[in-house]
């Protein structure tokens, strides 16, 4: 993770002083994301996110938790001293790990499945299990049907 100050704004006659930073998380797996955090008395906030690929909803809202610490240490002796290594962030992936292939296939089918029989909504838990986007899931799915994980959907007249 790198951490560079943007700026900074003094507010009421030096009693308070807030301090963007322009923050990089790049991953081991090519994943990398772009943020532009304000720092507070408060606390961290943040104002954009860029990520490629997008963020889960859970990746997003453990973000400023990732960032916080080093951004702290950036800001301890003040900012503006350019690009510093703000520490070491643990490994992790943008989104979760998941099996290519049939044994992905066969996953895909668990989810679905397992979601069918608790009554709740089988694309919507495949999309959670893989980090994927609602279309990717539902070619998953189909993918997993086509490999005979699944029963067909529709039958054939």
């Amino acid at each position: 993770m790198t951490v560079r100050p943007a700026w900074e704004v003094e507010e009421h006659e030096g009693s308070a002083t807030t301090a963007w930073f322009d923050v990089r998380l790049a991953f081991t797996d090519g994943a990398q994301v772009d943020v532009l955090a304000v720092v507070r008395e408060a606390g961290v906030s943040i104002e954009d996110v860029r990520a490629q690929p997008a963020l889960s909803l859970d990746d997003l809202a453990a973000l400023a938790d990732w960032i916080e610490g080093p951004l702290h240490e950036a800001c301890g002796d003040g900012p503006g001293t350019g690009w510093e290594s703000a520490g070491a962030l643990r490994p992790r992936r943008a989104r979760p790990a998941w099996p290519r292939g049939m044994e992905g296939r066969r996953l895909v089918a668990e989810e679905y499945r397992a979601a069918q029989e608790e009554g709740a909504d089988p694309v919507l838990a495949v999309m959670c299990a893989t980090g994927h986007s609602r279309r990717r899931s539902l070619r998953l799915i189909s993918q997993a049907r086509d490999a005979g994980y699944l029963t067909p959907r529709h039958a054939r007249r």
